[in-house]
């Protein structure tokens, strides 16, 4: 039988997203409420100055462009405080707007507009090199690309320029008549695997998981304050933070892009009670030596999520910081959050993802797609109004993905308590074969950070001819002062096969790097390592020549 939510069935309203949150009854916080502040600038937009100028933007739209109800608009760019008001205002034209990732190059942004049949391009007068071109291969008017940001230039207008306020009372919102099945935003996979897919969310979508993960978030606008470095582009940053922000009226601090130092500071000096983080940074907070000179007590508690997080982590933090953190879980295919650690239960279930929220069921399954009893490990399938519409454009993938009776297959293994908590344990595709059994990169690695010597590392399996079979490999990035040596080799391959069974040690042996390869949502990026271990075994596999 499949595993119910713990939690009340929660109403989802029929609304899409601008009326959901900019035409409420229920705003416990005043008009005047400062919503965004940008880290850089200190400027700030309240919750009316992003109503007003989103309305504005919406006008400018349907005005200068005759926006239609599924046009899409592309942003393409890092974290700005204007973002919000020009997504919102896409939203109130009726259009669909599609984030893309401001380290995209020429191609790969080509290939998204593409794809997405964006028909306008807001982007920062910096990626202005690259966005033209990409917009010009996609057939997109140069005067269809807008600037965003405090920089401005002549030959393309600023998006505060896109409005038309002598005719703007003919201009009404357009209606969305059925919030369940159209089209708000289209978030790109990270394409660790391949082209990235166009996951398709609705205005339902998004409005349900607002609903589903902010209730066991207790915050109040009153005291709490947020920092945004995740990215805006991705579903975390766009869902947990810039929506998140806004629905509960949380001031927070918008960073372009991450620095140690500036966010450390943010927290500081605007007295940061909760983040939302990934395992990169939280691996920071734990080792590196900067750390140390900031205060952190404003902060009551820190959310993880984008990739498993280890205990080690967990645990060195409370010691060294005495932070408190906790983990969630989502996809981009699931708005994203299906589980939310409660903040009453991180040390006694550190670990674990938390339990399935509200409006969602969930089921284990095995490798023919047979249910599994609860407690038993398998992979993770999911139902509820959270779950994507599909892929655009791909059928085939969506058909895969997303079962007749409406689960999505995460392709994530884990299990579940007997208190109801999931636990992640690694992906399907990631999971090492040794002989028969399956090895989890993730627990090897938790292992090895929790070594004096191991600031990060990654594990993958890699193919030996001579067992026929694959084995775990350790890429390893050494903390300041530990030497790469055959010494140090073996004492990390000697630390790990005291701590696991016989079938996990590492036996593909260690290898060094000076950073692990990771998206920018921080994970991470195994692909690039087989082919880093393929390049290393096919030259240490090339005869010598004898002197």
């Amino acid at each position: 039988m499949p595993i119910a939510s713990p939690f009340p069935t929660i109403d989802i309203p029929q609304k899409d997203i601008h009326s959901f949150l900019f035409e409420r009854e229920d705003r416990p916080f005043p008009e005047d409420q400062v919503v965004y502040i940008d880290g850089n600038t200190k400027r700030q937009l309240t919750y009316a100055d992003v109503r007003d100028q989103a309305k504005t933007f919406g006008t400018g739209l349907k005005s200068h462009w005759s926006w239609r109800k599924g046009d899409v608009l592309a942003v393409y760019s890092t974290n700005q405080i204007d973002t919000p008001p020009v997504v919102w205002g896409t939203l109130w034209a009726g259009g669909v707007i599609t984030t893309a990732n401001p380290g995209y190059g020429v191609e790969e942004l080509s290939f998204q507009l593409k794809d997405s049949s964006a028909r306008a391009l807001v982007t920062l007068v910096d990626l202005l090199p690259i966005a033209i071109q990409a917009a010009a291969n996609a057939g997109i008017p140069k005067d269809r690309i807008i600037v965003l940001g405090d920089k401005r230039t002549k030959e393309h207008r600023h998006w505060k320029d896109i409005t038309d306020l002598s005719t703007s009372a003919k201009w009404r919102k357009t209606r969305i008549l059925n919030p369940e099945e159209e089209l708000a935003y289209l978030v790109y996979s990270s394409g660790t695997t391949g082209l990235p897919k166009g996951v398709m969310l609705s205005h339902k979508n998004i409005v349900a998981n607002l609903l589903q993960f902010t209730p066991n978030d207790p915050l109040d606008w009153t005291e709490d304050r947020l920092v945004a470095f995740l990215p805006f582009f991705h579903i975390y940053g766009l869902t947990c933070l810039m929506h998140h922000a806004i629905l509960r009226g949380l001031p927070t601090v918008v960073m372009d892009r991450f620095d140690l130092n500036k966010f450390c500071q943010h927290i500081q000096d605007y007295r940061v009670t909760f983040a939302y983080l990934v395992p990169p940074v939280i691996l920071l907070l734990a080792k590196h030596p900067d750390v140390a000179k900031y205060d952190f007590s404003s902060l009551k508690m820190v959310n993880s999520g984008a990739a498993p997080l280890t205990r080690e982590l967990v645990e060195s933090v409370w010691a060294r910081l005495r932070i408190s953190i906790k983990q969630g879980y989502g996809l981009s295919e699931t708005s994203p959050v299906t589980h939310s650690m409660r903040w009453s239960q991180w040390r006694s279930h550190v670990g674990s993802v938390g339990p399935l929220l509200a409006n969602m069921t969930a089921k284990y399954v095995d490798e023919e797609g047979v249910e599994v009893p609860a407690g038993k490990p398998g992979e993770l399938w999911m139902a509820g109004p959270n779950i994507m519409m599909g892929y655009l454009n791909n059928p085939t993938a969506t058909v895969n993905a997303i079962t007749p009776d409406g689960f999505f297959k995460t392709g994530d293994v884990g299990y579940q308590d007997g208190d109801g908590n999931f636990y992640i344990t690694d992906r399907v595709k990631e999971l090492i074969k040794y002989k028969g059994f399956q090895v989890a990169p993730a627990e090897l690695e938790g292992l090895l950070l929790g070594h004096e010597k191991v600031d990060d590392c990654a594990v993958t399996g890699i193919y030996s001819p001579r067992i026929a079979s694959e084995v775990p490999r350790a890429y390893i990035t050494l903390s300041a002062g530990a030497e790469r040596s055959k010494d140090t080799e073996l004492e990390l391959i000697k630390y790990v096969e005291d701590r696991v069974a016989q079938h996990k040690r590492l036996r593909g042996g260690i290898r060094f790097l000076d950073a692990i390869p990771k998206s920018i949502s921080g994970k991470i990026l195994r692909r690039v390592l087989r082919d880093i271990a393929k390049e290393e075994d096919e030259g240490e596999a090339v005869p010598k020549a004898k002197l």
